[in-house]
């Protein structure tokens, strides 16, 4: 194999100019691979084209969720909600050939190979709270008193889940069990949308934020998991970091307001491998 393992999230491509970005997306080898994080898109159908789209274009797609895409928007023909609405995404992943989190992890086997390449979906627990605030409830209050409130809290519906928090231990106990399976003499590329450990979020220009960034819960899971790269989104703070000896990319397009400050032409889709 040739071809290089990619990543990118946070597309968006509800906006015209992101679909743009979306359209002028290429391979630079047959075999290269394309690690998708999360935030395609609000609308059902506006997901499985885009993703339909790479997935013609690269050798193999792989997706985890974001919180967009688990939004129950008024005006998605698909009403599902929560785990409904995740299960129904992963089927049409299956169907257009595009792997999720919860098929087998597959196997990178070209440079900087072997490595199992494992997308993650674990969602937020609000333990990533500001200084001060010593429960969700506090955290909560203090963001909407800020006016810093996720739209996560009117559209990302847990069901059948009491709360988003419990839908998130949920989904780690699961993902840690599948983890605890794997060949520990074979490094991970751990793809998450929401980042594994707090740090990112200390450069967050609104901190009360974060409780809707990630989880305690998984702060070593990429010493754990003998992570090689781990790769995230949701901050659109593209960037490469490093905790622990282990590189963090996050891989995140944005808003079109955010990259035209950098940029009139982006190119977001990172090497990884």
């Amino acid at each position: 194999m040739t071809g290089s393992l990619l990543a990118v999230s946070d597309l968006h491509v509800s906006h015209a100019e992101n679909r743009r970005v979306l359209d002028r997306m290429r391979p630079t080898s047959p075999d290269d691979w394309l690690i998708v994080a999360g935030d395609v898109g609000e609308l059902f159908a506006d997901i499985e084209k885009a993703l339909h789209t790479l997935r013609d274009r690269f050798q193999q797609v792989i997706w985890t969720p974001g919180n967009h895409e688990l939004w129950t928007h008024p005006d998605d023909p698909v009403q599902l909600r929560g785990e409904q609405r995740y299960q129904a995404l992963v089927r049409a992943c299956r169907d257009i050939g595009v792997l999720t989190p919860e098929d087998e992890y597959p196997l990178w086997r070209g440079e900087g190979g072997p490595v199992t390449v494992v997308p993650l979906f674990q969602l937020y627990d609000y333990s990533f709270r500001v200084p001060g605030a010593n429960t969700k409830e506090e955290a909560l209050r203090r963001a909407y008193d800020a006016g810093v409130v996720c739209t996560d809290e009117m559209l990302l519906h847990p069901d059948p889940h009491p709360s988003r928090e419990e839908w998130c231990w949920s989904r780690l106990r699961e993902t840690e069990r599948r983890l605890d399976a794997l060949d520990p003499a074979t490094p991970t590329v751990l793809i998450s949308h929401w980042p594994l450990v707090r740090q990112p979020t200390d450069v967050l220009w609104f901190p009360h934020f974060a409780q809707w960034c990630g989880t305690d819960r998984t702060a070593d899971w990429h010493t754990r998991y003998h992570a090689k790269v781990a790769v995230y989104g949701h901050l659109h703070i593209p960037r490469t970091t490093e905790y622990d000896g282990v590189r963090f990319e996050e891989v995140s397009l944005g808003y079109p307001r955010e990259w035209r400050r950098r940029t009139v032409e982006p190119d977001p889709i990172r090497r990884i491998l």
